[in-house]
């Protein structure tokens, strides 16, 4: 159980979204624009570059599971306050690397602020916050870090064109002190009390049991179905533009119809706001796997429905990303919850890390059309996954 400082609630989701933008705008979406200036100002390789954010997701998965476990035991607030210092002393040091291996060092020191400060840890942090009645503060969440690369592209090209690549690392390092920090503050102290002891009656330990079987079987389901919608969304975030080019979609009408996602996304989440809050948040993990099956598969097929393809795939990613937060706590309760999530953001973060260049490789080997094929055998399989997670939340709703 857990007692909070009083705030309302508003302020509290205000001062987190904020923080999220800034947050994902100066780490996850930064390589986007500063990979090509930092690849020609030191001659280091456009791949090391951007070999530097894998190396930063991979660290984020790592300790993912260990930044769930602090904020069940300290609460959210000391933790997210942790990220944002990595995160403003990783960017100081990108800013200043004089080679590629502090380059490098630097990503893992970043890594490790958005494991502990990105969607799973604030997730968890409002899990742990307000237990079963998190759902609407995750999903208004969610609406704020729509926003993230819409604020954080332009910021960042802004800060290049006018200080250079290793000023805008220094001006996002000073953000993250003075500005992303102090929001953290606006989160409210916990005092964590001691759970009730567990029975010990023979019957009570027997169901137990059995509860622990059932709860393994859909952590497995869960995990899975979010690991494949990480690989899934990393491998389309990266390779689209090649996707389109080769339906045959110019590259000025590609960049028009990537920017269809975005709205999309946030888009979809505010009616799942609005529609899906009486509804159980397994079917908004079944509609988001649906949507993006649907959209690949007509990104597939090719013209003249690609903008429609392209519109349910962003729509399907919006709402996962709310079904993320929502659907394990929907499943396994608040107890634990945050271990929960930084269990679950391990395989997920790897997944992203490793993605991109998986498929890469099958481009170059199979060819664009055979990728599509496949990532939509994936994104099939996926709803298959999801729609096995509904027997166990109608179970452990009644």
């Amino acid at each position: 159980m857990t007692a909070l400082s009083p705030r309302p609630q508003w302020a509290v989701i205000g001062a987190l979204g904020v923080n999220q933008i800034l947050a994902w705008g100066s780490t996850y979406y930064l390589t986007t624009v500063l990979a090509k200036p930092v690849a020609a100002d030191t001659g280091w390789g456009l791949t090391w570059v951007v070999g530097g954010f894998t190396l930063g997701l991979l660290a984020a998965g790592i300790v993912s599971p260990r930044i769930g476990r602090d904020i069940d035991r300290h609460g959210g607030r000391p933790v997210l306050i942790v990220s944002a210092g990595l995160n403003a002393a990783g960017l100081a040091l990108l800013g200043s690397a004089p080679n590629l291996v502090v380059f490098l060092l630097a990503w893992v020191v970043v890594g490790v602020g958005m494991g502990a400060g990105l969607y799973d840890a604030a997730f968890a942090a409002l899990g742990r916050m307000y237990g079963v009645a998190a759902r609407r503060a995750i999903t208004t969440l969610t609406l704020y870090g729509g926003f993230a690369s819409t604020v954080g592209w332009p910021l960042s090209a802004f800060l290049v064109e006018n200080w250079g690549w290793r000023g805008a690392c220094f001006v996002y390092a000073a953000v993250s002190l003075t500005v992303t920090l102090p929001l953290c503050l606006v989160l409210p102290k916990e005092v964590r009390r001691d759970p009730a002891p567990p029975s010990k009656q023979p019957e009570a330990q027997t169901a137990a049991k059995s509860e622990a079987r059932h709860g393994t079987m859909l952590y497995v389901m869960l995990a899975l179905s979010l690991t494949i919608s990480s690989v899934l969304s990393a491998v389309v975030s990266v390779h689209l533009l090649s996707f389109l080019d080769a339906r045959g979609v110019t590259l000025a009408a590609a960049v028009g119809l990537a920017a269809l996602i975005g709205p999309s996304q946030v888009g979809a989440r505010v009616l799942e706001m609005f529609l899906g809050q009486k509804l159980h948040p397994v079917w908004t993990m079944v509609l988001s796997t649906v949507l993006v099956a649907a959209g690949l598969a007509v990104l597939l097929a090719g013209l003249p429905l690609i903008a429609v393809g392209l519109i349910a795939y962003g729509a399907g990613v919006g709402i996962r990303s709310i079904a993320r937060g929502t659907l394990p706590l929907a499943l396994f309760g608040p107890a634990g919850y945050a271990t929960l999530m930084g269990r679950l953001g391990m395989p997920s973060m790897i997944a992203q890390a490793l993605a991109p260049a998986a498929g890469a490789w099958l481009i170059e080997t199979s060819g664009v059309t055979a990728t599509l094929a496949a990532l939509v055998a994936l994104a099939v399989l996926n709803v298959i996954t999801a729609l096995a997670l509904v027997p166990g939340a109608r179970q452990r709703a009644t």
